[in-house]
């Protein structure tokens, strides 16, 4: 336990500015307080909001090592040893559908932004509407489909499960933003508004990078290698 608290006390040095801001002064200030008695409860209380901020390079086995679990950018990232890959064909998103660029551009609360490196995408889809007609997701599509950018309202509560056992779990940046990559085929749900994962939606998702920029949240997926998507990403106009 020594050890782990000698790396948390560390790990607070490498933290980053947080939304809330105070979330980051907080943890802050529990790894750099001395032991106490209650050492179990503030050991806890430090993961837990450990987990809502941006973890820097290198500190994904930390994290693994403690709970399996990393929530970010409207994504929770699960490394738990998952089931067997989903097989059939998944159920769409809550009520998805093709529109025009433009039109989905009027169903969304978010600016939607097209990577240079990939040009007007092919097709576009918008998904989960609320109660007034905005959608929560809208996905550029590209490659048949096989390419895709999913963008979201990043002030949303959590949007998608990822089951990456097995898959490489890296901590990157877009734009100077952290980001997380995830190098190989993994399980992906989405998660509806009521924060129940939609098992019937589940399938096998390609490699993924995940950032937020501007208050929008990205999902990249497709077969790519981590530097193209980088660049993909860093193109976003």
């Amino acid at each position: 336990m020594d050890d782990l608290e000698r790396e948390l006390r560390d790990l607070g040095a490498w933290l980053e500015p947080a939304e809330p801001p105070e979330v980051t002064a907080r943890v802050r200030a529990r790894l750099a307080a001395p032991p106490r008695r209650r050492w179990r409860y503030w050991l806890a209380a430090a993961l837990a909001a450990l987990l809502v901020v941006a973890l820097p390079p290198g500190r994904a086995a930390l994290a693994d090592a403690v709970t399996g679990l990393l929530r970010f950018s409207g994504v929770v990232i699960d490394t738990a040893p998952a089931p067997a890959p989903p097989t059939g064909t998944p159920a769409p998103w809550p009520a998805q559908r093709p529109v025009a660029l433009a039109e989905a551009q009027r169903q969304v609360r978010f600016p939607i932004r097209v990577p240079a490196r990939l040009g007007a995408p092919e097709r576009v889809l918008v998904a989960d509407p609320d109660g007034a007609g905005a959608h929560r997701v809208a996905s550029l599509l590209y490659r048949g489909g096989t390419l895709r950018l999913d963008a979201f309202d990043g002030a949303l509560d959590t949007v998608f499960h990822k089951r990456t056992a097995g898959a490489d779990v890296t901590f990157t940046s877009v734009h100077g933003n952290f980001a997380i990559w995830v190098g190989g085929p993994h399980a992906l749900a989405y998660i509806d508004r009521r924060g129940s994962v939609r098992v019937a939606t589940a399938r096998l998702s390609a490699a993924t990078l995940i950032w937020q920029e501007g208050g929008v949240s990205y999902r990249l997926e497709g077969d790519l290698t981590r530097d193209e998507a980088l660049d993909v990403a860093g193109s976003l106009d």
